[in-house]
């Protein structure tokens, strides 16, 4: 029974911990990293739409239906991220090279909407984020596991998930490929 005890309770230890740039947790951090392989599904095995609408961290209503006919590209981050704000630079320019896709943010783990807007204005990002410290939002994606922050998943222009990269993206060539395979599917 003590083992068992133990089991739940390490394994409750790491569900909650965070995301690192080592791939490792960090207390301090307390977040959990992806090692930033990009999954591509392919058109025939991608699920339904991913539904998902809320409140944005600058207060107005959003939903991710009203993107549809688009390629989304969903950026899970937080203001306490290391990796986030390295990254998102890079994604704000790989998405703005590619015709057809849009950036979207989902803010998990601030405290308050306005730690988002100071993160927002920090790194001058000017896409809509979701403010979602519940996680509702990010648990619609389905297969973005919550503790790897951060993630970046492109929705076709369905809303199916057809790539998802789990942990910091570091290679913009990569990434800005993938979204433009996708957009040409639309083709």
């Amino acid at each position: 029974m003590r083992r068992l005890v133990a089991l739940a309770a390490a394994v409750g230890v790491l569900a909650v911990a965070g995301c690192s740039d080592l791939g490792e947790t960090d207390a301090d951090l307390d977040y959990v990293g992806g090692d930033g392989q990009i999954i591509t599904i392919t058109p025939e095995d991608r699920d339904g739409p991913v539904e998902a609408t809320g409140e944005g961290v600058d207060g107005e209503e959003l939903d991710l239906a009203d993107y549809r006919g688009q390629v989304v590209v969903a950026n899970v981050w937080w203001s306490g991220c290391g990796p986030c704000v390295r990254e998102m630079p890079l994604l704000v320019d790989v998405v703005g090279d590619v015709e057809g896709a849009v950036l979207l943010g989902v803010n998990v783990r601030d405290a308050s909407a306005e730690n988002a807007r100071a993160f927002e204005r920090g790194l001058e990002v000017d896409f809509p984020s979701f403010y979602d410290p519940g996680s509702e939002v990010l648990l619609a994606f389905k297969k973005i596991r919550p503790q790897a922050i951060p993630s970046t998943a492109v929705l076709d222009g369905e809303g199916r998930l057809a790539a998802l990269v789990t942990g910091e993206v570091t290679s913009p060539v990569t990434l800005r490929d993938v979204i433009a395979d996708v957009v040409a599917e639309q083709d």
